[in-house]
């Protein structure tokens, strides 16, 4: 009797040359190469998801201290003015707050 012999099969994750890859990147970077991220947003989106809402509440704190009124920042953000003063609240922990100025400098 004749037996065949099992082939091993690698899974198909562990052959990239077999697969064609188009580095079409995302709206962060045209390449995912050359993505200034320090991980994917793909890998972990709730991450990314909150890097962008620290960056807009940064941005929010920033034109609420030069002297925009909690309108004015709304408006400019596209947020409304019940979430301009969420994260004024928010900012009074003391952790944004020290995180822009120490950005900002002496």
């Amino acid at each position: 009797m004749v037996t065949a012999r099992k082939q091993r099969s690698l899974p198909v994750d562990m052959l990239p040359e077999r697969f064609s890859y188009n580095d079409d990147g995302c709206e962060v970077s045209p390449r995912c190469l050359e993505c200034p991220l320090p991980q994917c947003k793909y890998d972990d989106p709730g991450w990314y998801q909150e890097e962008l809402r620290r960056k807009r509440d940064d941005g929010v704190l920033e034109a609420y201290w030069r002297g925009l009124n909690a309108g004015e920042v709304a408006e400019q953000f596209g947020v409304s003015a019940r979430t301009v003063h969420r994260i004024l609240s928010r900012s009074r922990d003391g952790a944004t707050t020290s995180r822009l100025k120490m950005a900002a400098g002496p």
